[in-house]
């Protein structure tokens, strides 16, 4: 059976760290990328894609916001579920069709395992 994998698209480079090291603990395959735009390219880069797409909404380069709509315009990468990691509070919540939740920052890491296993077995898809 192949791992569930997981792409985290966020800027800061302790929180993809941490993120990676805490999801590849717990059995995931992980993928990163500091910006939007370089989470586009390794999203068509890999072989298969991830089970989930982690993204963080304030970053250089190509925000979270304008990621979700390459995203959702793109028929071999829409079908992927996203779920939004931010510290902010200004989330813009009309910009975020296609995610299917909001996950604050600091982590709860027993709740995002638990998002991420529900995607895994299927009980969670983008809107």
């Amino acid at each position: 059976m192949s791992r569930a994998s997981v792409l985290i698209v966020d800027d800061d480079a302790d929180i993809r760290e941490l993120l990676a090291e805490t999801l590849a603990c717990e059995g995931f395959e992980v993928s990163t990328a500091a910006n939007g735009l370089q989470g586009l390219q390794v999203l068509r880069s890999l072989k298969v894609r991830p089970s989930v797409i982690l993204l963080d909404l304030m970053m250089p380069v190509m925000d979270g916001y304008a990621f979700l709509e390459h995203h959702r315009l793109d028929p071999a990468l829409a079908s992927i579920p996203v779920a939004i990691v931010t510290a902010g509070h200004g989330v813009n919540r009309d910009r975020l069709r296609g995610a299917f939740e909001i996950v604050k920052k600091p982590f709860d890491v027993p709740r995002l395992l638990g998002l991420l296993r529900a995607v895994e077995s299927g009980g969670v898809s983008s809107a």
